[in-house]
């Protein structure tokens, strides 16, 4: 089986060359000894995010594994060599583990997003997936949590003994929160921001056509332009730029 050792370098951050049926076989099959670990998966928003602030990329690059979840991360790596890369964005790695896991072979906690969105998460996952496995969910104060507070939330994750804690609190957030709690969340911990709302229906996807051309982040600024515009266009353009100059820097060297 493949080990997820290949590792394709971005702006300093390591991301895994990989494909969604990989990578899920392989988190699946050794959910134990990943147990206390985190996965991320970064898209170009938080890779930009990671090449301007070292100690989110040093947060990434303490992940058990960083997914690419952005096609123009894919094709920096096909563009280095690797030809069979690709795409393992959070909500279809959600939805490969828990078709593997209607089986009850491994199981889920779902931390974050809203009060709502979870009880709407919860009743299309045990619709879709029959056989699931869900341990617990919750919904943290949207505001800064004390210490205690915080010990009581991960004494409550713990007594469920899900397999899988999945982070639902948006980037850079829950990849911080996952690194602070690396070690005492006994479970894999995996970063997936809006995949809850898209397996809840909150919020609709884009068709697979326009994922596959790599559109996906226009179809969700339509969607809610007010807080998606800025930070596509001028992440966008920030990420071609530091792309360019990278290659630039490279011919140089």
């Amino acid at each position: 089986m493949n080990k997820l050792e290949n590792r394709c370098d971005l702006f300093g951050i390591q991301y895994v060359v990989t494909t969604l049926s990989q990578a899920q076989k392989y988190v699946v099959s050794h959910a134990k000894e990943l147990s206390g670990k985190y996965i991320c998966f970064s898209n170009v928003h938080t890779t930009v995010m990671a090449r301007e602030h070292e100690d989110y990329r040093d947060v990434l690059n303490g992940a058990a594994f960083v997914f690419p979840d952005g096609n123009p991360i894919v094709r920096h790596q096909r563009r280095c060599g690797y030809r069979d890369a690709m795409r393992v964005a959070g909500p279809d790695f959600m939805r490969a583990v828990f078709n593997a896991s209607r089986d009850g072979s491994v199981t889920h906690y779902f931390y974050g997003s809203k009060e709502s969105t979870l009880e709407k998460l919860k009743r299309n996952l045990e619709r879709d997936y029959p056989g699931i496995v869900i341990k617990g969910m919750f919904s943290p104060p949207f505001r800064e949590i004390s210490s205690q507070e915080d010990e009581e939330y991960v004494n409550m994750i713990n007594a469920a003994g899900a397999d899988f804690v999945w982070v639902g609190l948006g980037a850079p957030k829950q990849e911080k929160w996952m690194k602070a709690h690396e070690g005492l969340i006994n479970g894999v911990m995996m970063g997936v921001g809006a995949g809850f709302d898209f397996h809840a229906g909150t919020i609709r996807r884009a068709p697979v056509w326009i994922q596959k051309i790599g559109f996906e982040w226009l179809y969700r600024m339509f969607q809610d332009p007010r807080r998606l515009i800025r930070r596509y266009v001028v992440t966008n353009t920030k990420y071609a730029w530091y792309l360019m100059k990278a290659r630039k820097e490279a011919k140089k060297a």
